[in-house]
Formats: structure tokens, sequence, C-alpha cells
């Protein structure tokens, strides 16, 4: 089956080029009052968007669109999990795919595996630590909360953008769009943490595909056509605790998660392909240090 036919199944398709997805990201940021407000309610109607959570729940509130996609959530509705040994779910969402890294390969769907060298933008010293490792991936649907957390603690050691494509990334194209995380515009942010290396990668998406970290604030979109690495150690060095917010989509978005060979005993025993997910709550339990 061609690449046409996935995505016509699929009933999505790719902006190869982003003017569109710029076009759009200013309409999100333009502050139109009434006009927002009504956009933002249409929204909300449409996707099931329990605004009971929010911090501010009346969309007048929002003098953006992007505001209120990024909207922050009321103090204590997501508790943190305390065990130590217990890694936190970095996001709301729905389990995609969960498992080992096997041969370098990470499973998409069912049929469908990709790169992990890719993924992480060609860098083989980004790749290694993860050789034999495990993933988790986390689809965000439009009606979740859109900020990603940090499942444990680390120090931020690189980050990479890596221009792409824009296909939707929603769980029906991941199953009929072959190499989808490793063809999309993505920002990877490698962590050293005191149980072995950590990955999160942020896989933007149909449209805007708009991804900030807060140490750098908007990495896409942008014009830029090139892989770009930053890496960071002494004075630059950032530390993330555990649960502490480390970036945020606008719009369509999923995130990988890559952890070092025999850092995990295991991934929660209730988590699986299509299982939704509360930022905070147990994610995976932590190997016992030899």
């Amino acid at each position: 089956m061609s690449i046409t036919d996935n995505l016509k199944i699929a009933g999505q398709y790719c902006l190869p080029k982003h003017a569109l997805s710029r076009l759009v990201g200013k309409l999100a940021a333009a502050e139109a009052g009434n006009v927002t407000t009504k956009v933002i309610e249409a929204f909300i109607k449409q996707y099931g968007v329990d605004m009971s959570e929010a911090l501010h729940e009346s969309p007048a509130h929002y003098k953006s669109f992007n505001q209120f996609f990024t909207r922050e959530l009321k103090p204590g509705i997501r508790p943190l999990v305390d065990d130590a040994m217990t890694l936190a779910l970095p996001v709301d969402g729905t389990v995609s795919q969960l498992g080992p890294i096997h041969q370098g390969r990470i499973i998409q769907a069912k049929g469908h595996d990709y790169s992990a060298r890719e993924l992480l933008g060609g860098y083989e010293d980004l790749v290694a630590p993860f050789k034999d490792g495990d993933f988790a991936t986390i689809y965000l649907a439009p009606k979740d909360y859109h900020r990603i957390h940090m499942p444990l603690d680390g120090v931020l050691e690189s980050m990479v953008f890596v221009p792409g494509d824009l296909f939707s990334v929603n769980p029906l194209t991941a199953e009929n769009v072959p190499n989808l995380f490793a063809r999309n515009e993505r920002v990877v942010a490698t962590f050293r943490t005191p149980h072995g290396p950590m990955a999160l990668v942020l896989v933007g998406a149909t449209i805007v595909a708009s991804i900030e970290t807060i140490w750098a604030g908007n990495i896409a979109p942008t014009k830029q056509k090139e892989v770009v690495r930053w890496d960071y150690s002494g004075d630059e060095a950032i530390t993330l605790q555990k649960g502490a917010e480390m970036g945020l989509f606008k719009l369509g978005s999923t995130v990988v998660c890559l952890f070092g060979p025999g850092m995990l005993a295991g991934f929660e025993p209730h988590l699986a392909n299509g299982v939704t997910t509360r930022m905070g709550q147990p994610f995976a339990t932590l190997a016992a240090k030899a």
C-alpha cells in the first residue's frame, strides 16, 4: 500500500511546507476578543474539553486560542506519585505503544517500527545510551492538557531540533503512515538522571507543530531546514525535578520517552495501547541498583 493510500485511509494530510503552519500559528496567537472566545467555546464543545480542571474555567479568560490550548490546571488536580522508585507519567494522553527498544527499533503500531537513531536526529552518541533500553509513546488529543512534565529528576544534556513533515499523529495515522515519528518535525531533549539516561521527544503534528521548552522558549515552527543541536554543561546545566514542567505543545502532539537499558524494572502493569494517562500518576518502576 502506498503512502498516498495510507493517508487516504487516515483521512489526514501532510504539510511539506510550513507556510500554512505559520499562518495558522499567527491566527492562534491573535487576540480577537469575542471572536476568540467563540472559537474557544466551539472547540470545547467539539472535543469535550473538561474546563472544570482548568485554573481558569471561563473561555472568556483567554485572550488567544494559544493561551487556552496551553491552559494551566488547578493546583493539586494532578497529584504527583511520591514513591522515589516510581516514575511519574509526563502528560495527559493515551498510550500508543510501550516496550523494549529492539535492535535499535521502536514499535510505532502493529506492522510498523522505526529507527531510534532517526528519531534522535541521527546522532550516534545520543542513541547509543538507549541501546536495548525501553520506550513509551503517548498521544495527546486536542482535548488534553498540553504541558509536558518530568517523569523523574534529570539534568538536561542536549536538545536537538529536527525539521520534518507535519502529519497528524492520531492513532489512525500512526497505524497507516510508516516511520511517522521519525519523519515529523520534533524536539529531542536528553537528560542525565540518577538512574540512567532519559530522552523526551516532543513530536509536532498537523497545522501548527508549535513546541516550546522552559529553557529555550519556542523552538518550532521555524524556517530552519537543517538539524540543529545544543549541548548543555557547566554553567548552562539545567536541573529539573520530578513533576516539573519541561515544555508544552500548541495543537497536535505526541511524546516519545526513552530510557536506558536496565533502568526500568517495568512499566505499570495496567499501561497498554489505548489506556488513558494522567500526568503525575505512576508510569514505571525503577530497577534497584546493584
